[in-house]
């Protein structure tokens, strides 16, 4: 079993493993986690940015994924710190922070979500990212800086000329490339074979490798053979897919094949 007091999708990717997570959009039940966890993902990634979905209910689908091992991470609306600082309190072990176009954004965003002496986070006492443990102060922001997991999103053509600097930006653990996003402000929706397309997937791999940061990409999904070629390129972060397209793809199968019986 999963040592439930650390960050499993930041260890993996600190030894360079895959992660592979699960994209929740509409699913609203604590049930998340562990269906996460028994269909092998590693962790959660609970969408606030395109859904209805509330904070209240993404923290309890937080904390219920505390013991399953499977990391539950949360991509806020807003640079705001009063929305990412909130759900690290309240059980996210990451954040991923959308529409990041450079190093200084990045840095803000760091100082905002990292404790002293990294960070300005206001104080913490304890709460589920704690398991509710009584500990010092010093042991608290040591404990949450060492184990919190803070992912920048690129979602233009912009923020992937910046990927280096967004990259070197000390305190980022990962570089996210939201591949839907930044294919259409290419106007080259989804055509990630498209050379410009992969050169910026090349560009975001070089900066991660120079500057020992994860590469993750979001968007490239049901296409095993890009899947495979990304992760050659060096991405160790997939969201492989989302609720609603795992159900969709599940029922459209099973329907076409009732539809076709013979009768």
């Amino acid at each position: 079993m999963n040592d439930p007091q650390d960050n499993h999708a930041k260890r993996k990717l600190r030894a360079g493993e895959l992660v592979l997570c699960l994209g929740v959009n509409q699913m609203r039940s604590v049930e998340v986690p562990m269906i996460a966890q028994a269909a092998g993902f590693d962790a959660i990634f609970i969408d606030l940015e395109h859904s209805a979905t509330s904070m209240e209910t993404a923290a309890s689908i937080c904390v219920a994924a505390l013991p399953t091992g499977v990391t539950p991470i949360v991509r806020v609306s807003s640079h705001q710190p009063f929305h990412a600082a909130r759900m690290l309190d309240c059980g996210a072990q990451g954040v991923m922070t959308p529409h990041v176009q450079n190093a200084d954004e990045a840095r803000a965003i760091v100082r905002n979500l990292r404790f002293p002496p990294f960070g300005q986070r206001s104080a913490y006492g304890t709460g589920p990212a704690l398991r509710y443990r009584g500990m010092p102060q010093g042991e608290v922001n040591e404990y949450l800086n060492e184990r919190e997991l803070l992912v920048m999103m690129l979602e233009t053509p912009e923020a992937i000329g910046q990927a280096e600097a967004i990259a070197a930006v000390p305190g980022v653990d990962m570089v996210h490339i939201g591949a839907l996003d930044v294919s259409n402000m290419m106007g080259i929706p989804a055509a990630y074979r498209d050379p410009r397309m992969w050169s910026a997937f090349e560009k975001v791999a070089r900066a991660c490798a120079n500057q020992g940061k994860a590469m993750g990409v979001g968007g490239a999904r049901g296409d095993s053979a890009l899947q495979q070629d990304l992760v050659r390129l060096g991405v160790r972060y997939l969201t492989t897919g989302s609720d609603v397209s795992y159900l969709m793809a599940g029922a459209r199968d099973e329907l076409r094949a009732l539809r076709e019986m013979p009768r």
